[in-house]
């Protein structure tokens, strides 16, 4: 229950709730979860001066204790939180402040305004203490207890929360989807000022990857070129080359140092997988990528914007490079790793270039696997794309159409039937629910296009994150980026914490499936349900989420216990 006395209120809370700063706390007490080995768990502990504002000091005691982190839930500003014509399923349209960056509470990253190791409670005002558990898979099993204490400056005491975390003895399996949140290299250099490819280039790139693998994500894109995405047709963002290039009349050669480096970091750090960025632009594949070149001595742009993507220059280019770059992948063991694209959300009317691009592509690429954001079907029924991933919005026609290895992904667009997406206004259950969806509709992979692009639209300028949310009123805030960035690496966001639950959730119904059989899960999701569960179609609330989620531990503990 809500704890109060003269000097702070405090309410336990699950990690599915928003608090607001400038709203009155609803939600129901929350103080008791479970979780398996090797799983992250997170609940909140939201807290409110009483009478006036008050420096707090906060610590936790628990037999876990180790493994606790515990950060401040900051408020950044949303200009834009929704386009027009959304849905319902949403928990505020206005501007404002939105909870979401997780700040830790001592260090260089710190929540700004506290003095050193301290937060801030405001009279009238609801902040949140985000408490994570990182267990390991030799956890030590049993119903543990975590207090959260609240302090004065003196070390009085004037509250605290007890939450009963239960560790279970089953552990997750591995990660079998593949996830990709694209990682955009260029926007580490800008907002640190550091060189592309530099030693403190390369440092940040190392500490934002672990952090993604750490969530979940398991692919990263790699810019063999400078990608074409969200480029203003004409402009340009800054090279960010792994393969060099030389020029000699109609010959080229290729250096891949570079590149090995990244593919030896990306292995340092648990990456798994990489999709080669885009060789034809987006919304079209009318042009080719920024491609620079040694020539002469000078290194230039030798293909871009005004390259026409059917010409034979261009097709010359690719017909060196292709074999130059599938034959470094097989030397270096890397061909069951490797994805391509050909070009980014193509609408139906582009179809005929992307023919052009993908038949190309397709003869020197023989079975490596090319993935591509679409949802027009023409594009696979006519064996333009093996691998196509739909929006989730669009994604009935390809699951009626029974494709293998289907992908899904979301970005801006989808907010209008309910879909699963992660905008600052949207709940956190509506963000979590999709790990239930791609078990039931058992997709191989999810893609979105924004782990931290911190540009406006088209790439036209850089942002600070930290003031700018929505691309320059152009997407739904939360829409373009899931890290903030900190002193030496990311600060993580309430959005990013949840999404990794949801990739928790797959692989706990994952573990139930072996244990008990696909058809026993399915019954477990869909009792008491009205209709059958879809991309759209799902329980609203947080504490169905909570509870089914928890059904699903107990059934896994029942059945090791009856296997036992």
């Amino acid at each position: 229950m809500e704890k109060q006395d003269d000097w702070l209120i405090t309410r336990c809370l699950s990690s599915l709730e928003k608090v607001f700063a400038d709203e009155e706390l609803s939600a129901e007490p929350f103080h008791r979860g479970s979780a398996l080995r090797g799983e992250t768990y997170a609940f909140q502990v939201a807290y409110r001066a009483a009478a006036q504002t008050r420096l707090i000091t906060v610590s936790v005691e628990s037999p876990l204790s180790e493994s606790i982190a515990l950060r401040v839930v900051g408020l950044v500003p949303s200009e834009l939180p929704c386009q027009r014509a959304h849905d319902e399923y949403v928990l505020r349209t206005t501007a404002g402040l939105y909870p979401d960056p997780l700040f830790p509470i001592e260090g260089p990253d710190a929540s700004i305004g506290a003095f050193p190791g301290t937060v801030t409670g405001i009279h009238y005002q609801w902040r949140s203490i985000w408490v994570t558990v990182e267990l390991d898979d030799d956890a030590p099993a049993g119903v543990h207890p975590i207090v959260v204490r609240f302090s004065d400056a003196a070390g009085e005491r004037h509250a605290e929360e007890c939450f009963e975390l239960e560790v279970l003895e089953a552990a997750l399996p591995p990660q079998t989807l593949i996830h990709t949140e694209w990682f955009h290299s260029d926007c580490l250099a800008n907002y640190y000022g550091v060189e592309v490819f530099s030693e403190a280039h390369w440092g940040l790139i190392e500490h934002y990857l672990k952090t993604a693998v750490r969530h979940g994500m398991n692919m990263v894109l790699t810019p063999v070129f400078t990608p074409p995405l969200d480029t203003q047709e004409g402009g340009e963002r800054p090279t960010v080359q792994l393969v060099d290039v030389k020029k000699e009349g109609d010959s080229y050669t290729f250096g891949f140092e570079r590149l090995g480096r990244w593919i030896e970091l990306c292995d340092r750090v648990g990456v798994r997988y990489f999709e080669f960025s885009h060789l034809f632009t987006q919304w079209g594949a009318k042009h080719a990528p920024k491609i620079m070149a040694e020539e002469k001595r000078e290194v230039k742009r030798i293909f871009g914007w005004e390259t026409d993507a059917t010409g034979e220059a261009y097709k010359t280019f690719l017909g060196q490079f292709l074999p130059a770059l599938t034959a470094y992948i097989r030397e270096h063991g890397l061909e069951k790793r490797s994805y391509f694209h050909v070009s980014d959300e193509p609408f139906l009317e582009h179809l005929p270039w992307y023919r052009s691009a993908s038949e190309l592509m397709q003869s020197y690429l023989g079975e490596f696997p090319i993935i591509d954001a679409l949802s027009n079907l023409e594009y696979y029924e006519q064996g333009l794309v093996k691998r196509p991933i739909p929006a989730n919005n669009h994604i009935e026609p390809f699951l009626e159409r029974g494709i293998p290895e289907l992908w899904t992904y979301y970005a801006c667009a989808q907010y209008r039937l309910g879909e699963s997406n992660r905008f600052f206004n949207m709940s956190s259950a509506r963000n979590r629910i999709l790990g239930i969806q791609l078990y039931k509709f058992q997709m191989a992979g999810f893609l979105h296009w924004g782990y931290n692009f911190w540009n406006t639209q088209y790439s036209l300028r850089a942002i600070d994150p930290y003031r700018v949310t929505d691309a320059g009123c152009a997407f739904p805030s939360g829409d373009a980026f899931l890290v903030y960035p900190g002193a030496e690496g990311p600060v993580e966001s309430i959005r990013l914490e949840v999404l990794n639950e949801a990739m928790q959730d797959l692989r706990a119904l994952q573990l139930l499936e072996s244990l008990v059989g696909r058809e026993r899960v399915m019954e477990l999701i869909e009792d008491g349900l009205e209709e059958s569960l879809t991309f759209y179609r799902y329980p609203r609330d947080a504490a169905w989420l909570l509870r089914l989620r928890a059904s699903v531990n107990s059934a896994i503990q029942a059945a090791l216990v009856g296997v036992g």
